[in-house]
C-alpha cells in the first residue's frame, strides 16, 4: 500500500492495487471511521481479489479529529480531488466511485453536482434513512444520476428498510440492488441463519466484479 497526500489538501489516503487489476474504485468512509478502519480495510482487501484497484482517503472532519462530519460541498470537493488523484494514479483505469454509508451518499451528490470521469458508482450501505426512522428523503437526488449504480446492502440494515430501498432502487433503470443475507449496516452476520458460506466481503466483491465486466 501507498500513503499518499490528495491534491491541494492534506488529506490522508491509501491507495492499494491489484493485480491484473480492471477498475479502480475511489471508496470513501462513512460517518463513524476513517479509511483505515478494520470494515474498510476488508472490503479494499476483498475488492483487491478479484481485480478491483483501490483508492481510501480520510473526509476532513475525520483527519482532524471531528465528530460532526463535513457539509455536501467540503465532501464534494474532497471527492473530485480523490478522484483527481486515482486519475493520475492509474490513467487508463476503468474508474468507479463510491463508499461505505454516509460515503457511499456523498459520492452520489458528488455525481450530481460534478462532471466526473467515473464509469459508475459502487454504494455499500446506502443510509437511505436514520436508524427507526424510515423515510426516501435522502434518495431524492438518485433520478438525476446518470451513471450506472450498484447497491450492497445488508437486510438487517436499519438504515435502510428493504422495502423503501427496493422501491426507491427499483424504478431506476440504471441501478441493481443486491441483498446481503443476514448482514447489518456494518456487515456483520448472523453465522448460525446465514444460509450461505461464502465470506460477506467476499460476495459483494463479487458482486461487484460481475456488474462491472458488465458495463
Amino acid at each position: 500500500m501507498q500513503t499518499l497526500k490528495l491534491d491541494n489538501t492534506a488529506l490522508s489516503a491509501i491507495y492499494s492495487p491489484a493485480g491484473n487489476a480492471s477498475a479502480l474504485l475511489v471508496l470513501a468512509h462513512g460517518a463513524g471511521a476513517n479509511f483505515e478502519h478494520d470494515h474498510m480495510s476488508a472490503l479494499s482487501s476483498a475488492l483487491n481479489n478479484v481485480g478491483i484497484s483501490t483508492l481510501r482517503f480520510n473526509f476532513p472532519f475525520m483527519e482532524e479529529g471531528k465528530r460532526r462530519v463535513d457539509k455536501p460541498d467540503v465532501c464534494i470537493a474532497t471527492i473530485a480531488q480523490a478522484v483527481a488523484t486515482a486519475n493520475r494514479l492509474c490513467p487508463k483505469a476503468k474508474l468507479f466511485i463510491g463508499g461505505h454509508s454516509f460515503g457511499g451518499r456523498m459520492s452520489t451528490h458528488y455525481a450530481v453536482e460534478q462532471p466526473t470521469s467515473a464509469v459508475g458508482i459502487i454504494l455499500f450501505s446506502f443510509p437511505l434513512h436514520p436508524s427507526k426512522k424510515p423515510a426516501t428523503k435522502r434518495a431524492d437526488h438518485l433520478n438525476a444520476i446518470d451513471e450506472p449504480m450498484l447497491f450492497l446492502s445488508g437486510d438487517r440494515d436499519t438504515l435502510a428498510e428493504a422495502a423503501l430501498l427496493q422501491s426507491v432502487t427499483g424504478p431506476l433503470a440504471n441501478a441493481q440492488l443486491h441483498w446481503l443475507e443476514t448482514a447489518d449496516h456494518s456487515y456483520k452476520i448472523l453465522k448460525r441463519t446465514r444460509k450461505s458460506a461464502e465470506n460477506v466481503y467476499a460476495e459483494a466483491a463479487r458482486v461487484a466484479s460481475a456488474w462491472i465486466e458488465e458495463l
